[in-house]
């Protein structure tokens, strides 16, 4: 059952978060301010726009569903910070700023995260202890590892509204999981007279799709009840990244491989890049224009040097550096980069060992093309060889490549000279991806500075 089904649920986050933040603005300019006026009026309407459209991207009502109020809390402050943020841009640029009171907008700022979290605590706790004639009885078709796991999801969750029966199941005990903690009903046949005799309000399917004779079958059974039916996707066969539902047209579609940066976290992923990257640029400018001249001074040939590597969906880009050899290889053959390797330049090794070669690629990352962090690009011969040695190796590239990524704070930076230290990488680089946050990004980002002291895999 989905949360946003519960009417309590729905009445809260469409009428009571907004209300509360329009409410809190009210009471704050009443007890603290010199009364309410149209400057208020215009920040309360402000603030109910902001707020509900940037909540309906971050969504922590769908964070009920995992049970953890931690995560709810998070959303919940993520989302008011985002739109004092916006609200305090809006206030500066138009100029009305001056005209509120700045204990009155501390008070709210401060006050309104903590009502709405004490609110959603308060639904929470009354979701958590429904009466037991009140939960949603649940019957799940099919013994197996995933609808053990299904059931024990709801065993878990206090603040679950679905309470399971038990499996029907046609195969024998040995091919059945031995960790059931719920009794099996019976066999398939006996489903109907079941959920009639005990009416069952919900009935989870979790059968294989060579099952479907049998369910269409059953399906035409349970039309005379009224029970919901609802069908467990097998997805945990595959190799899940960043799964989630969506609908093309109307249709529902499950997506199992997809990038984590779509909808709100692009959006923050780029804004976080653009920030850091022109913070970065700005105070490194004098170093770079330093790295330049001793370039140019030291060795024959161009200052930047640019190579064709795979970035966001495997489409070439052109990946900016300062150039620390004496070639400048982006052909068919690419030779990476060796302890001792004679084609680098006077400087060249200081530059690799330091990572300062990388630097211009935060004009890459400006331009789009790149991330702070995420997969290190390899140049194309690279990928063109690699791709055909590891399984799921161009899956990596459902994401920008980034100065610094997951695999290098972890020991895989520099040259990968054997199968298995590129099949590492790889691995860390998807593992990336199936847990990314914006935390995991600043982690990674203080590790690779503490890397880059000690100097470490670099030449």
């Amino acid at each position: 059952m989905n949360v946003n089904e519960i009417p309590l649920v729905s009445f809260f986050e469409r009428v009571v978060d907004p209300l509360v933040i329009m409410g809190m603005l009210y009471l704050c300019t009443l007890v603290l301010g010199n009364g309410f006026n149209g400057y208020s009026l215009i920040l309360m309407v402000l603030a109910f726009f902001v707020s509900s459209s940037l909540y309906k991207y971050i969504d922590p009502y769908s964070t009920w569903r995992t049970g953890k109020l931690s995560k709810v809390a998070r959303d919940i402050v993520l989302g008011w910070l985002l739109s004092v943020t916006v609200l305090a841009l809006i206030g500066v640029s138009s100029g009305m700023l001056v005209h509120y009171d700045r204990e009155v907008l501390l008070a709210w700022c401060v006050g309104t995260p903590l009502v709405l979290m004490l609110g959603h605590l308060a639904v929470f706790r009354l979701r958590a202890a429904p009466l037991e004639g009140q939960k949603t009885s649940v019957v799940i078709i099919g013994a197996n590892d995933v609808s053990v796991r299904f059931a024990a999801t709801i065993d878990r969750h206090e603040s679950s509204v679905m309470a399971v029966h038990g499996y029907f199941d046609d195969r024998a005990q040995e091919r059945r999981p031995h960790n059931m903690e719920h009794p099996l009903l019976g066999q398939m046949s006996d489903i109907p007279a079941y959920v009639r005799k005990h009416n069952i309000k919900m009935i989870v399917i979790s059968q294989p799709i060579s099952a479907q004779p049998r369910i269409m079958s059953l399906l035409e059974d349970l039309e005379d009840t009224t029970a919901s039916v609802y069908f467990l996707p097998d997805i945990y066969i595959f190799d899940l990244m960043q799964a989630r539902f969506a609908s093309v047209g109307g249709m529902p579609v499950i997506g199992i491989r997809e990038s984590p940066f779509t909808g709100f976290n692009s959006m923050i992923k780029r804004i976080s890049d653009i920030v850091l990257a022109l913070i970065i640029q700005i105070m490194l400018t004098p170093i770079m224009l330093t790295i330049a001249a001793a370039v140019k001074l030291t060795s024959p040939g161009p200052v930047i040097f640019r190579q064709r590597r795979y970035g966001l969906y495997g489409e070439e880009i052109l990946v900016y550096k300062f150039r620390s050899m004496t070639v400048a290889e982006d052909g068919a053959k690419v030779v990476q980069a060796k302890k001792g390797d004679q084609r680098l330049t006077k400087i060249g090794g200081f530059l690799r060992r330091t990572s300062l070669d990388e630097l211009p690629q935060f004009i890459n990352v400006l331009q789009g093309r790149m991330s702070i962090v995420g997969p290190r690009p390899h140049a194309v011969a690279h990928n063109e060889q690699y791709r055909k040695l590891i399984k799921g190796y161009m899956l990596r590239h459902k994401a920008k490549p980034g100065i610094t990524g997951w695999a290098q704070v972890n020991g895989l930076r520099g040259e990968t000279d054997t199968l298995d230290k590129m099949q590492a990488r790889i691995q860390y680089d998807l593992d990336y991806l199936r847990n990314w946050s914006v935390w995991l990004d600043m982690w990674i980002i203080v590790r690779t500075v503490l890397v880059v002291l000690k100097r470490e895999n670099a030449h």
